[in-house]
């Protein structure tokens, strides 16, 4: 299970389950920033896909109304992150999800988002 935009920038989809989910990534010289880190924009995407898979998981489409992130670590070309999303609060609109960007055991980056839960399709 992916998208385009995940596929584009190589992001692989471990697991998805209720209110969870797990992805990798490996960063790329594409990836990179002046500086010769992983760029936010990748970490933030990264997260934010980590975040669509869980908060998507329930069968009732949802999408994100607000998003944060905090950064703390650098990510270098070649190092492997992963995302993990996971449900902190889950009610009959609105969900809130936090997801922590690891490398290795090293928390580079931690991401909390809020979507609202529309209608389950038919």
């Amino acid at each position: 299970m992916t998208d385009a935009f995940c596929a584009h920038l190589g992001f692989e989809v471990v697991a998805v389950g209720e209110g969870q989910a797990r992805l990798v990534a490996r960063v790329r010289p594409e990836h990179l920033n002046l500086h010769g880190s992983a760029h936010g924009g990748f970490l933030y995407a990264l997260a934010d896909a980590a975040f669509a898979f869980a908060s998507n998981s329930r069968g009732r489409p949802a999408v994100a109304l607000s998003a944060h992130i905090e950064y703390f670590r650098p990510a270098h070309e070649g190092d492997v992150l992963e995302a993990v999303a996971t449900e902190t609060h889950l009610g009959r609109r609105v969900a809130t999800y936090q997801v922590r960007l690891c490398k290795d055991t090293t928390l580079v980056a931690l991401f909390t988002g809020t979507v609202y839960r529309m209608e389950e399709r038919a």
